[in-house]
């Protein structure tokens, strides 16, 4: 039988590349449910191309329209965010590939876990938020988190058959965006098109600007205390401009495992998709001759503060990790709408941090409410720079 997919998310970059690779290979996949926020025009052109059960265009001005397109094609139409994290309960879905941006990503993938559906995460502010209550409801329901982002797929591929086998470090490289080796002087000017203009990674807006910043690093470090279990002081972050290695680790024998690839996100979209069996496809293949030379350095976290501001929230605990994502999407927002500088960004995620409310042992609602809270203080901050 076809594995069925709910896609949250199919009009962005992760999403629309994971129904490239659907459509690659047809006769292990269908779709089951699609969803946008604002996209209707694509999302009308993907669902009468895969005809699934239902869509979501969670922006409500948009259903008339979206409604109108499908309903010749006996396709489903809901609409309002409430119908987009109780999408995810039909009986219908074997597999939800969360590729949400932002915050957006948290409640949804909560209902799909607490409904036993097994997860792609694409979605790393979903951990970064409230990473111990998901993991929690992920082993009560027995729920597999496959990771979609590169780096943490990576590490769980390098971690398949070493159960049991003592995990020192995780390496995660980063590529150090496009303004690796620059100095203060040089990011003061920088521009929100030269900062969406990533090296080695096609990706959205909202992730290339996390990358420039290093915080999509910090937002990684986070994911991975969660999703393997391990200590942020064992989360070692390594700028490898090739984007080649993708992350590795290393055991208490002192070996290490990486697993190698040309940047390319189709590959750990299929690979969660399919796990555990690796598909063929017709991506391109690495060639060793064409890196006689792979390189490595330390992140410098005192020019690009994003990263070191991860770590200082993870180590609080508590909701700080969550008022931390808040305050970022906000900077980066207003960043991407030439409201603050480049350099500005960590202001507004720091000075958050210290205005937020201390909660040590947070619920769901404690997490919903701070992140409301956190959003008007890195507002408020942000007008006043």
């Amino acid at each position: 039988m076809k594995k069925r997919i709910a896609i949250l998310g199919s009009t962005g970059s992760i999403g629309r590349q994971a129904l490239e690779q659907i459509a690659a290979h047809a006769s292990f996949f269908e779709v089951e449910v699609l969803t946008a926020q604002n996209n209707a025009d694509l999302l009308i052109k993907q669902a009468i191309a895969f005809q699934p059960n239902a869509v979501v265009i969670e922006n409500e001005k948009y259903y008339q329209q979206v409604n109108d397109a499908l309903l010749p094609h006996d396709i489903k139409v809901f609409t309002g965010s409430r119908s987009l994290e109780q999408i995810v309960e039909m009986d219908s879905i074997d597999m939800v590939l969360v590729a949400l941006v932002g915050y957006a990503g948290l409640l949804p993938t909560y209902n799909a876990v607490l409904h036993k559906k097994p997860i792609a995460l694409a979605n790393k502010e979903t951990l970064v938020v409230a990473g111990e209550i998901i993991t929690q409801s992920a082993m009560e329901n027995h729920v597999p988190i496959i990771p979609v982002d590169s780096e943490h797929s990576a590490i769980f591929q390098c971690l398949i058959g070493e159960y049991g086998n003592k995990v020192e470090k995780i390496i995660l490289t980063a590529s150090g965006g496009p303004f690796f080796g620059m100095n203060e002087k040089e990011l003061q000017q920088i521009t929100t098109q030269q900062a969406l203009q990533h090296p080695n990674w096609k990706m959205g807006n909202k992730v290339t600007i996390d990358s420039s910043t290093l915080m999509n690093k910090g937002l990684e470090v986070i994911e991975a205390k969660w999703l393997f279990n391990i200590s942020p002081k064992q989360i070692e972050v390594v700028i490898h401009p090739q984007s080649i290695i993708h992350s590795m680790v290393q055991f208490s024998d002192s070996s290490i495992k990486a697993q190698l690839g040309l940047p390319d996100m189709r590959l750990p979209i299929i690979y969660a998709l399919s796990f555990p069996h690796r598909l063929d496809n017709e991506l391109k293949r690495f060639d060793f001759t064409d890196y006689p030379s792979l390189s490595f350095s330390e992140p410098d976290k005192k020019l690009f503060r994003c990263l070191d501001l991860a770590y200082q929230a993870t180590e609080k605990g508590g909701v700080f990790p969550c008022a931390m994502n808040a305050a970022n999407e906000i900077a980066v927002e207003a960043f991407l709408s030439e409201e603050i500088q480049f350099l500005q960004i960590p202001i507004v995620i720091e000075e958050t941090l210290a205005k937020t409310t201390t909660i040590a042992q947070p619920t769901m609602e404690d997490y919903i409410a701070i992140n409301n809270e956190a959003r008007q203080i890195a507002s408020q901050i942000k007008n006043n720079l």
